[in-house]
């Protein structure tokens, strides 16, 4: 485990990129809670399988704007509600990612005890910067996040307050999907298109900071690449700290020349979706994608998908064509039909 004392140095951080043995079937966390576990074995059996079953995901929205209104609007289409409602641990102002984790634990806590699961995001504040501002400032040295200095104090700040936010998330007995430092192999957020080992390592000091130094126990860990050229794989960060994987990809055509790496998954041993999702592109949707085609496309070229999260406002379901017959193919795994205990009371 890395210390988080200020004599931390790279190197150190570096030294476990090592690969640690591990059955790619057990869970990152040795000692994952028994809900988390039984979650994660759902997953598994549904990709140990051979007929297509996907677990929904919605997002519901940033930080201080969410709403399970955007679910809402899925059920009032489609009587259906998600398996999964999105959130993140980030607050948009004038531009800004600012760490805000009270209404997102709100809508947390209310979204399992109704029998759904939790899918927890985080677009993480620039530590670089005072004010937590930068989101998509590029430039700096993403070492620096591990190395002694100003940089490094406000990383661990930023996961102290992280780790505030999931500890009231555990004390309430509500297991996370937890999904950070997503797309890191694109250029446009700050600790992305950076040096594949040096984003294992802060990854691996993430995970041993709030297992083991933060106890907690309720976090099933989602690596989140895009998809595209740069290869995702050289950033992963292995069996023993990740535990469901994926491909973010905004398109209206679920093909390998429109959804690129899926391939590079073909030797992880972990159930894949896709982690992020929303027609047209990644901005100004129109609002008119047939989301049959999305399960198609599926079924077609990626049948081994098992989980999928689609993004919110005009990427909804429920803001496009034919959501009632997408969220009622029993290619489709809706809260109705999870499995009984997995989430709630």
């Amino acid at each position: 485990m890395l210390s988080r004392h200020p004599t931390v140095l790279l190197v150190l951080a570096l030294a476990f990129t090592a690969a640690r043995a591990a059955d790619p079937t057990a869970p990152a966390d040795p000692d994952l809670n028994p809900r988390g576990r039984a979650i994660l074995s759902w997953f598994q059996q549904l990709s140990a399988g051979s007929e297509l079953r996907l677990v929904s995901g919605q997002f519901a929205g940033w930080s201080g704007s969410a709403s399970i209104g955007e679910l809402g609007r899925i059920h009032a289409a489609t009587g259906r509600w998600p398996v999964m409602i999105g959130l993140d641990y980030c607050g948009w102002d004038k531009g800004e990612a600012l760490l805000d984790v009270r209404q997102p634990n709100q809508l947390a806590t209310a979204y399992w005890q109704a029998g759904g699961l939790v899918n927890l995001s985080w677009h993480a504040p620039n530590p670089s910067k005072p004010n937590g501002g930068g989101l998509k400032e590029r430039g700096m040295d993403l070492a620096t996040v591990l190395t002694p200095g100003a940089t490094h104090d406000r990383w661990m700040k930023y996961l102290d307050a992280v780790a505030a936010g999931l500890q009231e998330l555990q004390a309430a007995g509500v297991v996370v999907i937890w999904r950070p430092l997503h797309e890191m192999n694109g250029g446009w957020f700050w600790w992305g298109a950076q040096d594949p080992a040096t984003f294992i390592a802060v990854w691996r000091h993430m995970f041993d900071y709030l297992t083991q130094t933060k106890k907690l126990h309720n976090l099933i860990w989602a690596y989140s690449p895009n998809h595209g050229q740069k290869p995702a794989d050289a950033y992963y960060p292995g069996d023993a700290y990740v535990d469901l994987v994926g491909l973010d990809a905004y398109t209206d055509h679920i093909n390998p020349d429109k959804i690129i790496g899926f391939e590079r998954y073909a030797g992880i041993r972990k159930p894949i979706g896709l982690t992020e999702y929303g027609p047209h592109g990644a901005s100004k949707p129109p609002g008119d994608y047939d989301y049959r085609r999305l399960l198609d496309g599926i079924e077609k070229n990626f049948p081994q998908l098992r989980h999928f999260l689609v993004w919110n406002e005009k990427w909804n379901p429920a803001s496009n064509h034919f959501a009632r017959e997408f969220y009622n193919d029993p290619r489709v795994l809706t809260r109705e039909t999870m499995p009984p205990g997995l989430a709630g009371p």
